[in-house]
């Protein structure tokens, strides 16, 4: 929504409070800021495509709503635009997310538009120089070459990593890009951060989301955190948190080290690294010697706990004080605070998904929720929090390596559901697949490769990968490779290619970690302020974001170079079908209309762009703590009609701001725990007993709906003869009219059925949570008891496990060393370490380490010191020394890039595009170890060795 002013005009956000002349006092301050934020402002004007443009003082200022492109909390913010410049921006206070608050990154977004950093014009890398292209320039090579290596080695010889930065349209449409070339070897950078949760989550109960919301945390009366560091990796979620323990929520910070969210606890518990399932088992020690859980709920909710009660008698007190080093008397604390001071939340982030067992224990912690009855409640669930903007959606929207969008799996009937969306030939699709089987695996309807381990897709030894031939031309676009470790390997992998193709604002790391001279290729998109479209926060929130100015330079939006290079290749008649396309651009309210067709499974249906666009343009309508509008144009719906939104948007569903509560009716957002595998199991009952959600006509249990059940119910003929032809041989999946929906929420049942949830997962190779100890692990006298996993093939590759562990690395490399956010920077740093502002406050790489273990190496504080990999690699960086770690673990951040084993990358970057803060990755020296399900990398926990430089 645009809101016209002249500057002797009062625009709506100033009548609100918004005009607090912020940007005044910080456009003030930053003119006696010394440093690199000063320096930048010298000289011309920010916004500009190729030269200064003065604005006039009185030139009108349209005031434009958009979303925070940081992480997911989805700030929303009021950007200032005045001849097509970007001129200021505001914190919505009005937002019911962020209600004007901004961290540091939000506060200097208007910079990343700026652009003296970024990516202005195609360029390809030819005898070590970089040459500028036209974009039909580049099209042409790109899709030559990618057609190529299609006919020589197959459809699965290019990767297409993606973006946690697409809207939810552009990671749609990039999906759906890779599925009409013909290929599964598409993953972004939630395999690296939530994938665990993922895997863990949706097998539990059904949906692998969070369940609640920030603003709910304001009703909860206790607060875990675990693996999380909000203060630092989620700051505006703090003032949520900070508003329920003004209201008189405790709150419990698990961790490694004491964070700065850990200043805020009631309770803080160190734990050894990678200890997370012995810490979850000891708590449910105390609560079940204790009578402290929930017997009526796990009795009507909850299948498999006995499994859990007789494992938990394994981790005892004491040999809970031998794995992770806590008392008897803090861990009865913990556990009693966690199961009666009610209602209580557990958040999670990478601190407990980035193991080998990573999904193991983010089932673990739904255990404890399970057990203690706070699901499915106002100031509970599992509010696990993601880090990029986008990364929920494009998630939920099949950026994935083994599902296509709407979680609908690989199976053939999932691609004749798409295939029925697309209104395209289910044989034309197949025949864009290579035909063959490898190692007993048929590529359409298996597996890719993940992103965490493309590398191993480009070197291994093609014999032993589960397709035809290795990865030869890989797109990184928008999702840097220094995110992924084993540094080394990824460089090796980087020059071994034929082609590297980075798409991106910047050139990051895919263009200038590698040693090449040829063959790699920028394309400059724009960022997310320069189009629009839809994006998902954390909560599943969906918010749709106005363009504030044209695409700078010559960059282009994601979408329109997924257009040009699928004319290119010969299939874009068949995947814009049904999309109008401008020009080169899509258009991006068709693309959600046709997810929208499509999206049954977790109720991508209900939110039309119009619906969204409606609660964009109200924000200010609903309530901080609801996230409900108790008047105005929506009425009674929830801020963003969370997922699951279901049926059409013509049903008016009002979305889903808590997960699984029985005490709404499913129309009005109520639900229950997905009956997503089966009925039964080993001769058990799956399904609730006694329990079901508010108005539901079927008092008990029952199985996700189909047609046969609804005509068995007698509910047949409340379906119209249009729904019933649609709904014939259907099930509330696949029924593209909505019908099977429609009906059963009319009779008060949510359409995947009432079950319970599960503690037992059969399909997973360890069916329970079980300790494994980590690959690299101090702890030599524990891995006989809690041995790792035999070596496997895991997605299409070989994958170590015991052949690792067996080594001791702990004598030579004795120090933990784990990995995390700072505040200042995200992700990879690519875009941040380019802002000015941001440069300004953190400038340089550095390791954390206890003063006891500096002083045994003779290292003082600001000290350069060479941090050593058991695999080999080293880095060097400055000592941060600190009690926030223990004595035998240090910490890194994991933003920084540009320098590789102490080579400055300075001359690998195309002219002005330099990051003004360049250090080494932390992701060099962490070592191998992939989650077993889900092949999530292993950068929690592993070993180090630190010198004196």
């Amino acid at each position: 929504m645009r809101l016209t002013r002249t500057s002797n005009q009062v625009s709506n956000a100033d009548s609100k409070g918004l005009g607090l002349n912020r940007r005044q006092f910080l456009k003030s301050a930053g003119v006696t800021t010394g440093g690199i934020a000063a320096a930048s402002m010298i000289g011309a004007g920010m916004m500009r495509k190729a030269e200064a443009k003065s604005v006039p003082h009185d030139a009108p200022t349209e005031v434009v709503r958009t979303i925070c492109t940081h992480c997911s909390v989805g700030c929303g913010i009021y950007a200032e635009v005045q001849n097509g410049v970007w001129t200021g921006q505001e914190p919505a206070l009005d937002h019911p997310f962020n209600r004007g608050g901004h961290c540091a990154k939000g506060a200097s977004v208007r910079e990343h538009g700026h652009g003296e950093k970024r990516s202005k014009y195609p360029m390809k890398l030819v005898g070590g120089k970089w040459k500028r292209l036209s974009w039909d320039e580049a099209i042409n090579e790109l899709g030559d070459q990618m057609l190529k290596i299609r006919e020589e080695s197959g459809p699965d010889s290019l990767f297409f990593m993606g973006s946690a930065k697409f809207n939810n349209e552009q990671a749609y449409l990039y999906r759906k890009f890779a599925a009409m070339w013909g290929t599964n070897n598409i993953d972004h950078s939630a395999r690296i951060c939530h994938s665990t949760t993922v895997a863990g989550v949706a097998n539990t109960w059904g949906y692998g989301a969070q369940t609640n919301s920030f603003n709910d945390m304001h009703k909860s009366k206790c607060i875990m955190f675990i693996g999380s560091n909000p203060a630092e990796a989620h700051p505006v979620a703090m003032q949520h948190i900070l508003t329920g323990k003004e209201r008189g929520a405790k709150v419990v910070v698990v961790d490694p080290r004491f964070t700065r969210t850990a200043a805020h606890a009631d309770e803080y518990v160190h734990i050894r690294p990678g200890t997370d399932i012995p810490f979850i088992y000891g708590l449910l020690w105390h609560i079940f010697e204790n009578g402290w859980e929930d017997p009526e709920f796990i009795r009507q909710r909850v299948y498999g706990m006995d499994a859990i009660r007789e494992e938990v008698k394994k981790y005892d007190p004491a040999e809970v004080t031998n794995i992770i080093g806590v008392s008897e008397a803090q861990m009865k604390r913990t556990a009693k605070m966690m199961a009666t001071v009610k209602p209580a939340t557990i958040v999670w982030c990478m601190g407990g998904t980035q193991h080998t067992i990573g999904n193991a224990n983010t089932r673990a912690y739904c255990i404890l929720q399970l057990a203690t009855g706070n699901m499915g409640i106002e100031g509970g669930g599992t509010n696990i929090f993601r880090g990029h903007d986008n990364v929920q959606g494009a998630t939920d929207f099949g950026l994935l390596f083994d599902s296509l969008p709407g979680y609908y799996g690989l199976k053939t009937g999932s691609w004749q559901h798409w295939a029925r969306v697309w209104d395209l030939d289910m044989g034309w699709i197949e025949s864009r697949f290579d035909q063959g089987e490898y190692l007993g695996q048929k590529p359409m309807t298996s597996a890719g490769i993940p992103c965490s381990r493309w590398h191993d897709g480009v070197l291994k030894d093609k014999e032993t990968i589960a397709q035809r031939d290795n990865i030869r031309m890989a797109f990184f676009w928008g999702q840097s490779v220094h995110t992924e470790s084993r540094g080394r390997v990824v460089r090796e992998a980087l020059d071994a290619m034929d082609t590297v193709v980075c798409v991106d604002p910047h050139p990051n790391m895919a263009g200038v970690m590698h040693t090449r001279t040829d063959g790699v290729y920028l394309l400059p998109a724009c960022t997310q302020f320069e189009t629009y479209g839809s994006v998902t926060a954390s909560n599943r929130s969906l918010q749709w974001r106005d363009r504030v100015v044209e695409p700078l330079f010559e960059t282009k939006p994601d979408h329109e170079i997924m257009y040009m290079l699928a004319k290119k290749l010969g299939f874009a008649d068949q995947m814009f079908k049904n999309i109008k396309v401008e020009g080169n651009e899509p258009n991006i309210e068709d693309v959600t209309r046709e997810f929208n067709s499509g999206m049954w499974t977790i109720g991508y249906t209900g939110q039309s762009p119009e619906r969204i666009k409606l609660h964009q343009q109200n924000w200010g309508t609903f309530d901080f703590d609801s996230l409900e509008a108790p008047g105005g144009p929506a009425k009674g719906e929830t801020f963003g009609l969370p997922w699951p939104c279901w049926g059409t948007a013509e049903m008016k569903h009002p979305g889903t701001q808590i997960l699984y509560r029985t005490d709404r009716e499913v129309k009005d957002g109520g639900g229950n725990f997905r009956a997503r595998f089966g009925v039964e199991h080993e001769g058990n009952n799956l399904l609730a007993e006694g329990s079901w959600s508010k108005g539901s006509e079927i008092q008990d249990g029952y199985p996700e709906f189909t047609d046969v059940m609804l005509k068995q119910l007698g509910w047949w003929d409340d379906l119209t003869e249009a729904e019933k032809q649609a709904a014939e041989g259907r099930n509330w999946k696949t029924d593209l009219s909505g019908g099977i929906q429609r009906v059963a929420i009319a009779h008060g049942c949510i359409p995947y059925g009432n079950a319970k949830a599960r503690c037992i997962v059969w399909n997973f190779p360890d069916k329970i949570p079980v300790h494994r100890e980590p690959l690299y692990t101090p702890r030599r006298d524990l891995v006989a008891k809690y041995p790792t996993y035999d070596d496997r093939m895991v997605a299409r590759l070989p994958t170590l496990y015991r052949s690792i562990q067996e080594q001791d690395f702990s004598v030579d490399y004795p120090l933990i060393v784990t990995t995390g956010r700072l505040v200042e920077y995200e992700g990879g740093g690519e875009e941040t370490r380019s802002n000015p502002w941001l440069a300004e406050l953190q400038q340089e790489m550095f390791i954390e380490m206890n003063p006891g273990d500096a002083a045994d190496r003779g290292v003082r504080d600001g000290d350069m010191v060479k941090v050593h990999s058991p695999e080999g690699a080293v880095i060097e960086v400055k000592t941060m020394l600190t009690g926030r770690v223990k004595k035998g673990e240090c910490f890194m951040p994991y933003h920084f890039a540009g320098i590789f084993e102490g080579e400055d990358l300075t001359p690998r970057y195309p002219e002005g595009t330099v990051p003004y803060v360049l250090g080494e990755s932390a992701n060099t020296v962490m070592t191998y170890g992939y989650d077993v399900v889900t092949q999530m990398q292993e950068t929690k926990t592993s070993l180090c060795q630190v010198s004196k430089a």
